[in-house]
């Protein structure tokens, strides 16, 4: 069973696969062999850009990029990455790649080449459109390639059917110092729909930037008086908040 990939419904702790852990106890719980799959294709459904949705997988993706001598691919990003975030993540920088393509079948080319190269360790999407036949390609393409596959799309694509094997559907309910993030596993192997959980995703940048402008403020302040410089406080977080990360 565990060879041909059946599963049965009844079992979600059933070994289908290596995983990697979420990083999150209360996600890990909840995925098929506690944890993210390190093959097969991953649907993330979101309702808006900017909410975390890749923060969640970073833990993941950072243990990945230093685990093996392969890439982390980016295909068409909707934003430009926010290089300080993700080596603040523990992201290994010399094993990421931006790969951008300007027509449809370019871009599902590069993905399905990317993902069956068996040069990657995984490879994240924001595909507009895309069939589920391709879906199925690229499901068997990253089975061959032993590549995480991740396909970022909208929420509004949650009721559908899909061939992807694992589905997670991510709501935003953001505070002021942390983003509260509601998510619900709507498709897994091993059993059926998880409730709705929330997780909390810190920003260890902000947090940190914060911790070094109080230890700074009075110094700075004093010299800039003596200079007349003016002082504008940056919200790095700000910066990259528009990527997700």
């Amino acid at each position: 069973m565990r060879e041909t990939g059946l599963w049965k419904a009844s079992k979600i702790d059933n070994e289908y696969g290596q995983t990697v852990s979420s990083g999150f106890e209360i996600l890990d719980k909840e995925l098929p062999g506690l944890g993210w799959p390190q093959s097969g294709v991953t649907e993330v459904l979101y309702d808006r850009t900017g909410i975390g949705e890749l923060k969640l997988m970073m833990p993941a993706i950072s243990r990945l990029s230093r685990s093996q001598n392969r890439w982390v691919a980016l295909i068409n990003p909707p934003h430009i990455p926010y290089a300080p975030a993700l080596e603040h993540e523990g992201v290994d920088l010399a094993r990421l790649l931006i790969i951008t393509q300007k027509t449809q079948g370019d871009y599902l080319w590069a993905l399905e080449k990317s993902i069956s190269s068996k040069g990657c360790r995984a490879v994240i999407a924001w595909p507009n459109q895309i069939k589920d036949a391709q879906v199925r390609r690229l499901q068997v393409a990253s089975r061959e390639g032993n590549c995480w596959t991740i396909l970022l799309r909208s929420e509004r694509l949650a009721s559908r059917t899909s061939p992807a094997e694992l589905r997670v559907r991510l709501r935003s309910c953001p505070s002021a110092e942390s983003t509260n993030m509601r998510v619900k596993i709507l498709k897994r192997h091993g059993s059926w729909q998880s409730p709705e959980f929330k997780i909390t995703l810190l920003d260890k940048l902000h947090q940190k930037r914060k911790t070094l402008t109080r230890k700074k403020t009075i110094p700075i302040s004093e010299k800039a008086n003596k200079k007349k410089l003016s002082l504008t406080p940056i919200n790095i977080s700000r910066a990259h908040q528009s990527s997700g990360i």
